[in-house]
């Protein structure tokens, strides 16, 4: 599986584009651009190399995780969006929120494919699996592809951190329960991808994360 990364928006979130290297299939895992140089990189990135967009996948809906799914979702219509049916409440609103951050966006598409914990998605040859972790938000999703041990972790797990709890449907011992039951015993050599900063590793976050020590 091809990964590419960008970092976008306000909140220097990391957007990625994931591609099965068999078929050229691909998908955007949290379209966060917002300006419109961002938006035209992402689009770019996708056509320039002959790549199929089969899908959008949310971690979650916070504003900076779905700020450019809209544009996305015009240039590649009809796609399927998969996320958590908690989420939900983050599209609803997402208009009314933005306007509070004294920020213009247009309405996010809706989740068309509801994933929960174990759903398998197929891209290509490849299948990924989704991991429900909440703590962060309700509907926390992380995409986990075992035959390459990755993690796509949303803001759930960050290198030497994890998620805000204090945000609405945040919760700070539901998110360090999910993490360590869900998410460490993992291979330690699987890579975390996170929403926001650099990869890390499970076992490093294992044996170093502070908010994860006993």
């Amino acid at each position: 599986m091809h990964i590419q990364t960008f970092q976008f928006n306000h909140f220097y979130q990391n957007t990625y584009v994931i591609t099965d290297s068999d078929t050229r299939q691909s998908a955007i895992i949290d379209p966060g651009c917002f300006f419109e140089a961002e938006k035209q990189k992402l689009i770019s990135f996708i056509t320039d190399n002959n790549y199929t967009l089969n899908t959008i996948l949310y971690t979650h809906c916070h504003l900076d995780h779905v700020f450019g799914a809209a544009c996305i979702y015009e240039k590649f219509p009809n796609i399927p969006i998969y996320g958590h049916k908690d989420e939900n409440p983050f599209i609803d609103n997402a208009i009314s929120q933005s306007i509070r951050y004294g920020i213009s966006m247009d309405q996010p598409p809706s989740i068309t494919n509801y994933i929960s914990e174990g759903s398998a998605i197929q891209l290509g040859n490849s299948t990924l699996y989704a991991i429900h972790v909440p703590g962060h938000s309700k509907g926390s999703i992380c995409y986990y592809y075992p035959q390459d041990n990755i993690l796509f972790s949303g803001d759930a797990l960050f290198a030497g951190s994890i998620g805000r709890s204090d945000l609405p449907g945040g919760n700070h011992e539901t998110l360090i329960e999910n993490i360590s039951t869900k998410l460490l015993p993992l291979p330690g050599e699987t890579i975390v991808y996170p929403g926001h900063g650099e990869p890390t590793t499970i076992q490093i976050e294992k044996e170093s994360n502070p908010f994860l020590q006993e």
